[in-house]
């Protein structure tokens, strides 16, 4: 066999997969809509944009930075700290990292051992779980029902504890759900962590785009003792519109960063010097744009939420932030013959154009993820091919 066990044990990325299916038909001639990919349409903002040339054209591009990012990007994100969280971090409780996704898998290689668990509350980003095996760990799957919000409950985690539990992932608010955990049910569930010496691993990517005056609180604002045991992860992707920068961060426990430094200094070497000066404008720069942003996501949400539910054979829940909406589709599939939620949204696929990912790789076999970060005539669109595609194929 060529290829190792390890990659043959890994799974692709199906919202990566289902996005690169879908161009591909669209670059053969196809009429898709692509509602797939957490990729905000927005351009980047001009004055990120300007940075960046300002690095080219002043030499600022020949060099490694150091491993762990630039000191003047540390220094940028100890500002985003301090103004969206309450507390200040110092250089050495920081990393920048070749986006967030590689600080999650740098976390999980310095702090896992063979046989360490990790409790991942479904559904779940579909890379956690193959991030946690790569790092020769156990993900241990929390249902969080959708009569809760898709959220997990303290009794929950507790139940699925055992000694060798090392880290308990929390995402709020939620891809691929958009809930978000309130204050108090953060704090039980910090105070539990903390109480049973559990790391928690916090991904916050997508803290800034809440909707409809909901609240967002970060778990490790909760408290010092919280804190402590937190790794914050965070990035300019969403909030930004830079997801092809790839510049992503990590905070909290100086021990557990110098590590991901390491693992970071012997894979990716450092972030591209460009966008980790462009990443300084983001965050020093002006923050309009990112309220403007937000606005466009929240007005697309209210419009687009009643047109799905009313849609036969779909459930869903209004979520409260990022940019997704993950209905439950079991009626639909009932309706049109389909027993497994992976063929349906192939046959949505094939016979209307539109891609939607599969709920399989999120840990939900009766869901599937449509994203907003889209033009507004493409999704609605997309939602008139969805119910055509139900009613003419009803069994």
């Amino acid at each position: 066999m060529i290829l190792s066990d390890f990659v043959n044990g890994i799974e692709e990325s199906v919202t990566l997969a289902a996005a690169a299916k879908a161009k591909e038909l669209k670059a053969a001639g196809h009429d898709v809509l692509i509602l797939t990919v957490g990729e905000p349409d927005f351009p980047t903002p001009t004055n990120i944009n300007a940075a960046a040339k300002k690095a080219i054209d002043t030499g600022k591009t020949s060099f490694y930075t150091p491993a762990s990012g630039l000191p003047e990007l540390k220094k940028a994100v100890n500002k985003y700290f301090e103004d969206f969280y309450g507390y200040s971090v110092s250089p050495k409780e920081v990393i920048v990292t070749s986006g967030a996704k590689f600080a999650i898998y740098a976390f999980f290689m310095s702090v896992l051992n063979k046989g360490d668990e990790v409790i991942i509350p479904t559904p779940y980003w579909v890379s956690y779980s193959d991030q946690v095996k790569m790092a020769s760990g156990v993900p241990v799957f929390v249902e969080g029902r959708q009569e809760n919000d898709f959220k997990v409950t303290l009794e929950q985690v507790e139940a699925a504890r055992t000694d060798k539990t090392k880290v308990l992932l929390i995402n709020s608010p939620s891809n691929p759900s958009g809930m978000i955990y309130s204050e108090e049910e953060l704090r039980e569930l910090g105070n539990w962590a903390v109480e049973h010496n559990i790391l928690i691993l916090s991904d916050d990517i997508y803290h800034r785009l809440v909707y409809n005056g909901s609240k967002t609180t970060m778990i490790s604002t909760i408290s010092d003792e919280i804190r402590k045991q937190t790794i914050v992860i965070n990035g300019l992707s969403k909030s930004y519109s830079m997801t092809g920068w790839r510049i992503g961060f990590a905070t909290g426990n100086p021990e557990i960063i110098a590590a991901m430094a390491k693992i970071a200094s012997q894979t990716t070497s450092n972030p591209t010097a460009v966008a980790q000066y462009a990443a300084i404008e983001a965050i020093n720069g002006d923050q309009s744009v990112v309220d403007a942003m937000r606005g466009r996501f929240e007005e697309r949400l209210n419009t687009i939420y009643p047109i799905l539910n009313e849609i036969p054979g779909i459930e869903v829940v209004k979520p409260h932030g990022a940019f997704y909406l993950f209905p439950n589709v079991k009626g639909a599939m009932e309706m049109t013959g389909y027993d497994n939620v992976t063929d349906f949204t192939d046959a949505l696929l094939e016979k209307e154009g539109v891609a939607l990912v599969t709920g399989d790789g999120f840990g939900a076999p009766e869901n599937v993820r449509l994203s907003y970060a889209t033009d507004m005539y493409t999704i609605l669109e997309a939602l008139d091919r969805i119910k055509r595609f139900i009613e003419n194929n009803m069994k």
